[in-house]
């Protein structure tokens, strides 16, 4: 199976090409960034196709990241995946970034908690917790940071994600401290690849991830539009 990977949920834009026929990755890059993912992700989808050999039609799924992260992000990402999707007629899946980010973790079987950790401003985070060998613990969530650190009762963990440090910093003295802090911008896209291989496509959507409400809103009592005034 050949599946084009993509991933723009957060601090990096990244694609990828992986072949699970023989386990190797036919190409990949990433770009670190806070800003700039529309502008940057279709020139490096069209360089890394280029190194894979692999041509649009050939591939036999498209793999995105579907959240949490920036809402700017993800609808850069998803948009480009759906777009080359139609245009494929190959299907896309979700994957979403806290799986992700726990994927290479789990993949070694330890006997440590993972929380994966993604900073969710405003002093939370979004976060989920699997055991090491990947059954799920805690469910994705949206918390503050200390209410989410009760989780420390599971267990010395091993925390990973672009806010691993921020709870590592915060970790309470009187709890097991974590095994490992992997803080890194955004989750490998090798393992986005991978899970979007072994994702069942009816229940993978490639749809936004949200685990609360975008922070820009519509302004209250917008007027009626022209057509409705009128009707009245």
């Amino acid at each position: 199976m050949l599946i084009l990977a993509i991933d723009t949920a957060l601090d990096h834009c990244a694609a990828a090409v992986l072949d699970t026929d023989s386990a190797a990755m036919r190409a990949q890059e990433t770009l670190p960034m806070q800003r700039g993912h529309a502008e940057a992700l279709m020139p490096l989808i069209a360089r890394v196709m280029q190194q894979s050999g692999v041509g649009f039609h050939e591939l036999d799924r498209i793999a995105v990241t579907t959240g949490p992260g920036s809402f700017t992000g993800l609808r850069v990402g998803l948009s480009a995946a759906r777009g080359i999707a139609l245009a494929a007629h190959k299907p896309v899946v979700g994957v979403t970034t806290l799986s992700a980010y726990a994927a290479p973790i789990v993949s070694e079987d330890g006997a440590s908690p993972v929380i994966s950790a993604i900073d969710a401003r405003h002093d939370q985070v979004y976060y989920q917790v699997v055991s090491g060998s990947g059954d799920e613990l805690v469910a994705p969530r949206v918390a503050a940071i200390d209410d989410m650190l009760t989780v420390a009762r599971l267990g010395a963990p091993h925390l990973v994600g672009n806010a691993a440090s921020i709870l590592a910093a915060r970790w309470p003295a009187d709890a097991a401290a974590p095994v490992a802090v992997d803080t890194q911008p955004g989750p490998d896209i090798a393992w986005v690849a991978w899970l979007g291989a072994a994702a069942e496509p009816a229940h993978a959507p490639a749809r936004p991830f949200y685990l609360r409400a975008p922070d820009v809103k519509p302004p209250a009592n917008l007027p009626l539009e022209p057509a409705q005034t009128a009707a009245r």
